[in-house]
């Protein structure tokens, strides 16, 4: 199940809040969620964003992704917990990308390898074969030779 940590509508009109939620992928804005990480009140001045920095900790550890404007609300309140989360990404970018030179780096010899191994056997079944054509030949001119004294 993929899971996303984003806001969810409250109040009434023109005079919104919001929550912040744990939802499945697949649900509405506004649908079912898992679990409220916190309040967002856009119209007070002092305290508008209430969070518990501990569960969603807990739930990026899970895999959940943050939304983009998810994350500018808890980067003002949180930085530390995007500064994590960053760095944790960036570290698996570095990670992957080592493994793809790796690789990269491995394919060169092992099509060297496999064209080593291939070419002998494809010089074999030439070599057979130039082999008895010289042969055929030589026979044919030892009949012809025969065939004229």
């Amino acid at each position: 199940m993929a899971v996303k940590i984003r806001l969810r509508q409250q109040g009434r009109k023109n005079r919104q809040t919001f929550r912040l939620v744990v939802t499945d992928i697949r649900n509405p804005r506004d649908g079912k969620y898992l679990e409220t990480l916190g309040s967002y009140d856009p119209h007070s001045a002092k305290n508008n964003l209430q969070l518990n920095t501990e569960r969603l900790n807990y739930w990026l550890s899970k895999g959940a992704e943050l939304s983009p404007s998810a994350e500018r609300l808890v980067n003002g309140v949180a930085p530390e917990v995007i500064k994590a989360l960053k760095s944790q990404k960036n570290a698996s970018r570095v990670k992957q990308a080592a493994q793809r030179r790796r690789l990269k780096k491995a394919a060169p010899i092992a099509k060297k390898a496999a064209k080593k191994e291939a070419v002998p056997a494809s010089s074999a079944k030439d070599a057979e074969s130039a082999e008895e054509s010289k042969k055929r030949r030589t026979t044919a001119k030892k009949t012809k030779a025969k065939d004229e004294s």
